[in-house]
């Protein structure tokens, strides 16, 4: 008779304080199921688009007075735990009622609007469980750009993406940022100076 013995190793659960005291080494973590993932340094192409969108988007929501926009060192605070960090998040106006002035730490749940651009070391895993977890915290549109194919996924659920985008389509914000759209092309512009 064998008996067997199931070894069962305790996932951390880390606090605001043990996050954010992080070394400020030039990296990106997120928390994913207990453990510290390092998100890597993003190339020119991803840092370009990342940029592009924020300059464009954040303009359009800055005059319009519809949220906060965040960029990559900004963790969200899932329900399971995790701290995720899109590259490029969207909080409406109508969810941070009540807030003068932004926390220090972090805000509670996934963004109204993610970005995600995707870099050479993404998993299409990886992706999806991201995902899987925004939605799941009350996400409402993501954008999962990829900038070496030149395209936009669009998702409403984490199931499949709604609509494919190539170059000669607009992106929209649909109702989470009325009014919003951008030529796709603008994302993966040739320079020209």
């Amino acid at each position: 008779m064998t008996i067997a013995t199931e070894v069962t190793q305790e996932k951390k659960v880390w606090t605001d304080a043990e996050f954010m005291a992080l070394p400020k080494d030039g990296h990106r973590y997120e928390i994913v199921n207990g453990e510290l993932v390092d998100m890597g340094s993003s190339g020119a192409l991803h840092g370009y688009v990342c940029s592009t969108i924020m300059i464009l988007l954040g303009a359009y929501i800055r005059t319009h007075k519809l949220g906060a926009m965040f960029d990559s060192s900004t963790a969200f605070k899932m329900k399971s735990g995790n701290r995720r960090s899109p590259d490029i998040s969207f909080f409406a106006k109508e969810r941070l009622q009540g807030i003068t002035e932004l926390p220090t730490g972090f805000l509670d749940g996934a963004p109204d609007l993610a970005v995600e651009v995707l870099s050479p070391g993404n998993t299409v895993e990886e992706i999806h469980d991201k995902l899987v977890e925004y939605f799941e915290n009350g996400i409402r549109l993501a954008w999962i750009i990829h900038p070496s194919e030149h395209y936009v996924l669009v998702y409403r659920s984490a199931q499949e993406p709604d609509r494919l985008l190539k170059s000669t389509d607009f992106l929209d914000g649909e109702d989470v940022i009325p009014g919003f759209t951008l030529p796709v092309a603008e994302l993966f512009q040739k320079l020209s100076f």
